[in-house]
């Protein structure tokens, strides 16, 4: 755990053991979880208890996981839904999105990636509203112009523009499309004289406006506040 406040998750996953993993490591985390079976399950449970975030599996028996982000009293409820899915499509993540799905991850999740969107969302919507200012600012997105290319697992490289950076992650317009839930490379320009800025990122999401949402998997803390630091000084 990186210290951001405890989160109350719910899962939605009728895959028994998969859920058991999935809570497990929300223990280790720090964070409580509570799995349920079935979106009709989640909807009660959404009635008596206040998660922080539900983590969704979208093919679910009954009700579709998609099903029950549109009824009004999950989205009345505010929470934040992290979407899960093993059949994973352009279409559907826009369908999930268009819904209010926070974000929309590929299966199998690498338990890490999970981690660090649950750092995120404890970052911007904990528990606890008087959270440390210091992590605010580490949630902090930054407005920039810089360009990416981005190379995916396949090869196919695109470029494009950053247009927002955080600790965390970063949004960018590409020329050609990447699939959400894919790993790519991205090399990023920083124009300080410096060398690139080379990571590995989860491609998260892509909006509607075809901009793409990453998180980093693996910059270092160096390289992130280098990123940063160059943002900050185009304002």
């Amino acid at each position: 755990m990186t210290g951001v406040g405890v989160l109350r998750v719910l899962v939605v996953e009728d895959e028994r053991e998969l859920g058991r993993v999935v809570l497990d490591y929300l223990l280790t985390l720090g964070h409580q979880g509570e799995v349920v079976g079935s979106a009709e399950d989640a909807l009660r449970r959404l009635g008596e208890i206040r998660p922080n975030v539900i983590i969704l599996d979208v093919k679910l028996p009954g009700m579709s996981g998609l099903e029950f982000m549109r009824l009004p009293a999950v989205r009345e409820s505010g929470v934040p839904v992290i979407v899960v899915s093993g059949y994973v499509d352009e279409a559907q993540a826009r369908e999930c999105l268009r819904a209010g799905a926070l974000e929309f991850l590929a299966k199998p999740v690498p338990l890490g990636v999970l981690g660090t969107v649950l750092d995120h969302v404890a970052v911007l919507a904990g528990p606890d509203d008087e959270a440390e200012p210091a992590e605010r600012r580490r949630a902090a997105r930054l407005a920039v112009t810089l360009p990416v290319r981005a190379v995916t697992e396949h090869g196919r490289t695109v470029t494009g523009a950053v247009v927002e950076v955080s600790m965390t992650g970063l949004r960018a317009r590409f020329t050609g499309p990447l699939r959400a839930g894919a790993p790519v490379r991205l090399t990023i320009t920083l124009l300080d004289g410096g060398p690139p800025l080379d990571v590995v990122a989860l491609v998260v999401r892509v909006e509607l406006d075809g901009t793409v949402a990453c998180w980093f998997l693996d910059a270092m803390p160096a390289e992130t506040e280098r990123l940063l630091a160059r943002a900050r000084a185009t304002r």
